[in-house]
């Protein structure tokens, strides 16, 4: 479902009516990462590999180490092998970094592309190499010389997509849980990105066929992409300006009066010493903030939590709720055995059990369209596998 909303509108999920606006307080950050061509990689994790579980390491799911763009596999453009461009600076980029100018007017090329090309010579000053951080002057000429470098081969797959928005300029889809989003070690094929060069071929000129971040493979729900470059960047924009929110529904292994004492999670992030492929709080983390905006009660032991990020630090809910020792339901790397509690039939301890998949499902995506300007928000029910979940732990607990 599309919306149009003006400031002081609010979202009914059905299950809890929140305020949505770009301007609160807590619609903050977003849980899945942000593909950020600018300075934004410095928050970023080890996005090449979906297959370890990276709970989206979206491409700034705020949530990524240290990792920089190049570890982002690249989608083939379709641009000549050779290339060979000029542009001379004008006075209103007088004082821009090089790579900033380089990004404004190379705009076939992301700006990690360009910042690797500036260390490498390839995109020279004047005749001469600078460092990225070099302030141009009026009548600075930079000259781009390259060879076109395909950085992976992702073919178009004729994969459906259940689209839930879309215009000239901007696509949102709803993301079936088992679907890894972007071509990565072990999954080459079947993914997202794989099934968007096939329906929007266009898209094979932008970087990472139009991304603008993304979420776990066992994780539903809404994501945001641009069908143009500039539509793409502005996109970008936003989110790392937080001007994109995204909220989120899962269901947790806790009762409502203790959850309600962890309304706001303040805990540093970071990758875990010895099992590489998690994530854990820890005091040499990076800052992560999490708000569980609504808290609806399932039974005595189980909740539905409405959730939205302040930052997006990779599998941050998943970590998080965890950490206060309320795990997502199916969380099979960060939950355990703490997501069975006391009181439950066997037809819910079953239903726990065989629940194949975190309960995390990405409900609600609001942004600023980026050529008319006007507030939109698309929804997304929950997905079936969490409803008949909600539906078995709401029904026929056993009270001691």
């Amino acid at each position: 479902m599309t919306t149009k909303l003006s400031p002081n509108q609010s979202l009914d999920t059905g299950l809890s009516t929140q305020k949505l606006s770009t301007q609160d307080e807590y619609y903050l950050g977003t849980e899945d990462e942000l593909l950020n061509d600018d300075d934004l990689y410095d928050d970023h994790d080890d996005l090449n590999n979906e297959s370890l579980d990276t709970e989206n390491l979206s491409f700034d799911d705020d949530g990524f180490d240290d990792a920089q763009d190049d570890d982002i596999p690249e989608l083939s453009i379709a641009l000549p092998d050779v290339i060979d461009m000029t542009h001379t600076v004008v006075d209103n980029e007088s004082g821009l970094r090089i790579d900033k100018v380089a990004s404004l007017v190379f705009t076939d090329f992301s700006r990690a592309q360009l910042q690797g090309w500036i260390a490498d010579g390839s995109l020279l000053c004047n005749g001469s190499a600078q460092k990225s951080k070099y302030r141009v002057k009026p009548a600075d000429v930079l000259h781009l010389s390259t060879t076109l470098q395909q950085h992976s081969q992702d073919l178009p797959e004729n994969i459906d997509i259940d689209v839930v928005y879309e215009d000239d300029a901007v696509l949102v889809i709803n993301k079936p849980v088992g679907m890894v989003v972007h071509p990565g070690a072990g999954n080459q094929t079947g993914t997202l990105v794989n099934a968007l060069l096939y329906h929007y071929p266009q898209q094979h000129h932008l970087p990472r066929a139009g991304l603008v971040h993304r979420i776990d493979k066992d994780t539903s729900g809404l994501l945001l992409i641009g069908k143009t470059k500039p539509a793409q960047m502005a996109l970008m924009e936003q989110l790392k300006d937080k001007a994109v929110y995204r909220h989120y529904q899962c269901v947790v292994a806790g009762d409502q009066a203790s959850l309600m004492r962890h309304r706001r999670i303040d805990a540093p992030i970071g990758r875990h010493r010895n099992q590489r492929t998690k994530m854990t709080v820890m005091t040499a983390g990076r800052e992560a903030v999490t708000h569980l905006l609504t808290v609806t009660p399932l039974n005595d032991n189980y909740c539905l939590l409405d959730i939205a990020l302040e930052t997006g630090r990779t599998h941050q809910i998943r970590v998080h709720l965890s950490h206060i020792t309320y795990p997502i339901v199916g969380d099979r790397v960060y939950g355990g055995r703490r997501q069975l509690r006391a009181g439950l039939t066997e037809q819910q301890r079953q239903a726990i059990g065989q629940f194949s998949r975190q309960a995390l499902h990405a409900y609600a995506l609001g942004f600023v369209h980026p050529t008319t300007g006007e507030d939109i928000e698309v929804t997304t029910p929950i997905p079936e596998d969490m409803q008949k979940l909600i539906a078995v732990l709401s029904d026929g607990y056993d009270v001691e």
